[in-house]
């Protein structure tokens, strides 16, 4: 029952992070609950009720539990907040840098611990989220040194937490939620910015500062180095230093989990530190004090392999993962220092209620359920089925290491019998395990049988983890196991502790030593680099609904049953649905368009019923972040899109065209059509590229677009903007159209009524320039005549867009008024009618505060 309870407790948790608004009266519902259920709990243990009933019962409890625990938790984290009013104010703040910053050649971005409002009654949240540019509106002055722990006084413009909205996205308001940063803003620079205190003590920030000092050695000695941020993931956790284009290397060939200090390299270290205080500890430390009478060598080796796990889970960040493997460490250490049952399960379930527990957004990011149901495939997979793989207790404790499992199943083996316990089989407790003898097993006879275990592991992990991995991420890496097979022994035995000795050692010997971690991984990322360039590297398919995912989970439950299950092959033909589904299409005849939610910039996917277009691609947010990789991309693969037909780059600012090198590096493009010069990067890097031109125009599926801006001539007047180049796009049906405008402005727009009014009409108007006062004007509206007019424009954006007095123009001609900033992405169905959704009403959640 215990069990179920906690299973139910993790469900309760995810379902009240599904749901729009907190319940009222929290404390008084959970303390009635929670009285209740053990109330039923009690009376269930003492009935003869069936197994399946009691279940049941403790699984509603569970629910219960959570729902109203994860609300109580919701409550607490919403309640500091900026008021409205505060928003762009500037405000002199007193308070500590309390995370790792994450400097960039233009910007420095920290969470601020706020210990002081100076001058004002602002009530401003506990912990903010800041950056300090370098050249904010042109200016060109070096940002502050700021280091985690410092005391700061700094002025800065906050607003409450606001980030994209689109389907499939980074939801960044929940994760800041999480992090307990209510607000976010910048440095500014005219204010009376100074460093008051070099350190200030706590916990939190010797912790923060000792990843500060182990990054910037790390950094310092390999310098220049391509993969020099993959060492840094290694040795803190912070993986902000890799690149995007590794990012994908790594995804393709199903390896990105050993890229940080995952459970693997957590118990790694742990039973390392174990075995040494065991062996010292028999030993004595070589004196005559006889120490194994006190108390014995293996609670020890628990305890010390615990305290190593936790410091290398602080340098971490605490992530899901290394939380994971931390409470399983001490569910085991706790049930050996106790001489009490533990079955594997039973660890596995505790775990996973203490995360949610403590963070009850856990369920909300696939770390969570990649992590615990790769262990509990292989606990699934393997049960009953490894008695002969083990020898007595005390075996081998390097036994097991070679598995390489995402889960990290071989390396929680691993810590089991460092510990001086032997591997439970089929989740049988520690207890039992600990005094099983077997006859000692030849070194011929363990390679075999560890050999076997490791690939029966591999072979669970890769197969039972095949359905979540489509759902969450619509991909899954084909040569993940070859890779990992090579890369598991390479990173975790070769370059963590290479990297982990090399951030202590001395400076005179910590480079040429992570200099040597640094040749390992740049010669694995070759490999991987090969690997992944093939076509056949990835599945790729769309997300499947629920229906499709429980058929794949119960045939791969089926073929992981164990060995005399009848026909366990039958389970693989549950996967057609899954692997086999092809993207939507609207019906013919019809079109639909999402504008997504990429802030200050234009992106708007348009398909048709065989064929798919994307009109700009976003701004660029930071050198390696953009509206492309940021936004579009995750859109397409989770739709199972690979390829476009064409893309269209209206012109050549940055909030246009930012995102467009990655689209073309991520899918297969057609064609381009842009008004960018042919010298341009984006033009190049076209499959084919045609400069856009009134007159140009084709049909898809029944449905007609032609270009209506810039007139070809104009690209020999070396005086026009870029803005005033725009390709303006109509896209139609038999009585229904859809114009896409770009950048243009009044001049353009007179231009276009002047040439032919006529064929400006339409039933959807993408808002010229975001709704800027340059453009929009009645005449123009007028002759557009639109039901709809959609603004892509960014939060609270600098350049005031839209403009009121051109929103309050729409709104006057009878207009519905749609901005992304408010809405979301907003999706746009046009066939004998036109339907609009908006993100962030379909989709609403308690956190968005809106």
């Amino acid at each position: 029952m215990a069990r179920c309870t906690i299973a139910g407790f993790v469900a309760g948790a995810a379902w009240l992070n599904t749901q729009a608004s907190l319940p009222p009266h929290i404390y008084p519902a959970l303390a009635a609950v929670a009285g209740a259920c053990m109330g039923v709990v009690w009376l269930m243990r003492l009935s003869k009720a069936r197994p399946a009933a009691k279940a049941a019962v403790a699984l509603v409890c569970g629910a219960l539990l959570g729902y109203l625990w994860a609300a109580l938790v919701a409550r607490a984290a919403l309640e500091p907040e900026l008021a409205a009013a505060d928003e762009g104010r500037n405000i002199t703040l007193i308070g500590t840098v309390d995370n790792l910053p994450n400097r960039s050649p233009q910007s420095v971005r920290f969470n601020f611990a706020v210990e002081q409002v100076v001058g004002g009654a602002v009530k401003v949240p506990p912990r903010v989220a800041l950056s300090w540019y370098s050249g904010l509106r042109g200016e060109q002055v070096p940002v502050g040194d700021v280091r985690p722990g410092e005391r700061w006084r700094l002025t800065v413009r906050l607003q409450r937490p606001h980030g994209n909205a689109n389907p499939h996205g980074f939801d960044y308001e929940l994760w800041l939620l999480e992090q307990g940063v209510r607000a976010t803003g910048y440095v500014r620079q005219e204010g009376p910015n100074a460093r008051l205190a070099p350190f200030a003590y706590s916990f939190s920030n010797v912790v923060e500062r000792c990843r500060a000092v182990l990054r910037d050695r790390i950094l310092r000695a390999l310098e220049g180095k391509e993969y020099a941020g993959v060492i840094v993931a290694l040795v803190i956790g912070d993986q902000r230093a890799i690149s995007q284009s590794d990012w994908q290397v790594f995804n393709r060939t199903g390896i990105a989990h050993l890229v940080s200090i995952s459970g693997l390299h957590i118990t790694m270290i742990a039973g390392l530190f174990a075995l040494a205080a065991s062996w010292l500890w028999r030993r004595s430390f070589y004196t005559r004090a006889q120490l194994p009478l006190l108390l014995p060598a293996q609670k020890v080796a628990a305890i010390a392999g615990l305290l190593a796990a936790l410091a290398y889970v602080l340098l971490a960040g605490f992530g899901v993962p290394a939380q994971r493997t931390l409470y399983m460490l001490a569910v085991i250490a706790l049930a050996l220092w106790l001489d009490r049952l533990a079955s594997i399960s039973h660890i596995l379930c505790l775990a996973a209620g203490v995360t949610v527990l403590f963070d009850p957004w856990a369920v909300m990011w696939p770390g969570f359920w990649l992590s615990y149901g790769a262990v509990a495939a292989i606990l699934y997979a393997t049960a009953g089925r490894t008695h002969a793989h083990h020898g007595e207790a005390g075996a081998d404790p390097g036994a097991n290491a070679g598995a390489g499992t995402r889960a990290d199943a071989s390396a929680l083996a691993l810590a089991l019998v460092a510990a001086g316990a032997a591997i439970p089989a089929g989740g049988g407790s520690l207890a039992h395990a600990s005094h099983a003898h077997r006859a000692p097993l030849s070194w011929r006879e363990r390679l075999r049988a560890n050999a076997a275990l490791a690939v029966r592991v591999q072979a669970a992990v890769t197969l039972g983890l095949v359905p979540l991995t489509m759902l969450l991420f619509s991909q899954i890496s084909l040569i993940s196991p070859v890779a990992n097979a090579i890369a598991i022994p390479v990173v975790s035995l070769l370059v963590t502790p290479l990297a982990l000795a090399g951030s202590l050692l001395p400076e005179f010997l910590a480079g040429p030593v992570l200099t040597l971690a640094h040749g390992a991984i740049w010669l694995l990322a070759q490999a991987l680099q090969w690997m992944s360039a093939s076509s056949f590297a990835a599945w790729s398919a769309p997300a499947p609904p629920p229906w499709v995912f429980c058929l794949a989970l119960a045939g791969t439950a089926w073929m992981l049953a164990p060995r005399g299950w009848p026909v366990r092959w039958l389970g693989a033909f549950s996967w057609i649905p899954l692997l086999a589904a092809a993207p939507s299409h609207p019906a013919p005849a019809a079109f639909r368009a999402i504008a997504f939610d990429v802030g200050q910039g234009m992106a708007v996917l348009i398909e048709t019923g065989g064929h798919r277009l994307l009109y700009d691609t976003g701004p660029s947010y930071t050198l390696e972040s953009n509206g492309g990789n940021r936004v579009i991309l995750p859109y397409l693969r989770a739709r199972g899109i690979t390829a476009l037909d064409g893309l269209v780059v209206s012109h050549s600012d940055a909030d246009h065209a930012g995102g467009a090198l990655p689209v073309l590096e991520g899918v297969e493009v057609g064609w381009a059509a842009t008004s960018l010069a042919a010298g341009h990067p984006v033009a190049r890097a076209a499959a084919r590229h045609v400069r856009c031109a009134a007159g140009q125009g084709w049909t898809w599926d029944g449905v007609r677009f032609e270009f209506l801006h810039p007139d070809a001539a104009s690209y020999g007047d070396g005086t026009l903007k870029p803005n005033a180049r725009s390709c303006v796009l109509k896209v139609g049906i038999p009585g229904r159209a859809m114009l896409l405008a770009g950048d243009i402005e009044a001049a353009q727009e007179a231009e276009l009524l002047a040439r032919d009014g006529a064929r400006l009409r339409a039933d959807i108007l993408l808002a010229p320039h975001h709704g800027s006062g340059t453009s929009s004007t009645e005449p123009f509206l007028r002759a557009v005549s639109p039901e709809i007019g959609v603004f892509q424009v960014g939060h609270r954006n600098r350049y005031h867009h839209p403009q009121a007095r051109v929103y309050e123009r729409y709104g006057q001609l009878g207009i519905r008024r749609l901005r992304t900033d408010q809405a979301g992405a907003v999706e746009i169905t046009v066939g004998p009618d036109v339907r609009a959704t908006e993100y962030r009403r379909e989709r609403p959640r308690y956190w968005h505060g809106r």
